[in-house]
């Protein structure tokens, strides 16, 4: 059995990772600065548990000890909750100290969220537009905000312990997360291209989430790579030729057929280079 750290597990994506890869007969010890107490919801006598404040090396040493694989989601998870030099410090910290610590401890494989945000479309204080769609990784990353740019620098400093060390390090920009409860919201906007239009109407299921994340530390070889990762279609009811005229008429260069409700975040590299898969639509569980 392989024993694999995931960062941030009490999370909102973080517990269905947590639960993917214990399902899968994973050894998973879950490392989280917070310590939810939920009487009703006790916790999986299966996972261990271990408060950590990721900031601090040391720990981060501590808790990836004899680990096999890390995955490392934690963090301040959008842009504005805090202070903007609270989001950079604390997200690039974490993940410098986790790679440092996963690359002092030999641990040779580690999966890294990054985000769409990277892009920097999502929190565009100025109007920004795709340069082209759908998006893909070869995309320019123009953030505006210290949230997306702190996404870049976790992305780079992937690929300096790549160098280094030889680690595998897989950053998945991972698109608007969506756990199964929330899909009873998805009638409220599917009819409104504004409501979405920063995220380009994209989302991911977290058990799909869950998926790459596994087959990011079992395929080999991978290097330092970042893939985007989103469901196969938009989360609209509204086909992707009026979407793009209606909030990105200025948007010209369209790489591939969008007829219909196909992702204008790009998942085609995520799905070949790891093998994966999307099974999760919300047209699946909305009754429209």
């Amino acid at each position: 059995m392989k024993k694999v750290v995931i960062t941030g597990g009490f999370g909102l994506l973080g517990t269905h990772v947590v639960e993917h890869f214990v399902e899968c007969g994973y050894e998973v010890v879950n490392v989280d600065i917070t310590k939810p107490i939920d009487p009703g919801n006790p916790r999986d006598p299966r996972v261990k548990h271990i408060t950590v404040n990721l900031k601090n090396l040391g720990e981060c040493y501590g808790a990836l000890a004899e680990a096999d694989a890390v995955i490392h989601l934690a963090a301040i998870p959008v842009a504005y909750s805090h202070p903007n030099e609270v989001t950079f410090e604390n997200n690039v910290m974490s993940t410098y100290n986790v790679l440092q610590a996963a690359a002092g401890l030999g641990i040779k494989k580690v999966v890294i969220a990054s985000s769409e945000s990277s892009y920097g479309i999502v929190f565009a204080k100025k109007y920004l537009a795709p340069q082209y769609l759908p998006i893909d990784e070869e995309h320019p990353q123009l953030p505006q905000d210290c949230y997306g740019l702190s996404k870049i620098v976790a992305e780079k400093t992937a690929e300096m312990f790549n160098r280094l060390t030889g680690m595998q390090v897989v950053s998945l920009r991972i698109g608007n997360v969506i756990t199964p409860e929330m899909y009873k919201k998805f009638p409220d906007f599917i009819h409104d291209p504004e409501k979405r239009k920063g995220i380009l109407w994209s989302y991911i299921d977290a058990r799909d989430v869950a998926s790459a994340c596994m087959r990011a530390i079992e395929v080999d070889n991978l290097g330092a790579v970042a893939l985007n990762i989103a469901a196969d279609d938009t989360s609209m009811d509204i086909k992707n030729e009026e979407l793009i005229k209606a909030c990105y008429p200025d948007v010209t260069d369209i790489r591939i057929p969008l007829d219909n409700f196909e992702t204008l975040l790009s998942n085609k590299r995520a799905k070949e280079v790891l093998d994966w898969q999307p099974i999760h639509q919300w047209r699946n569980y909305v009754q429209l």
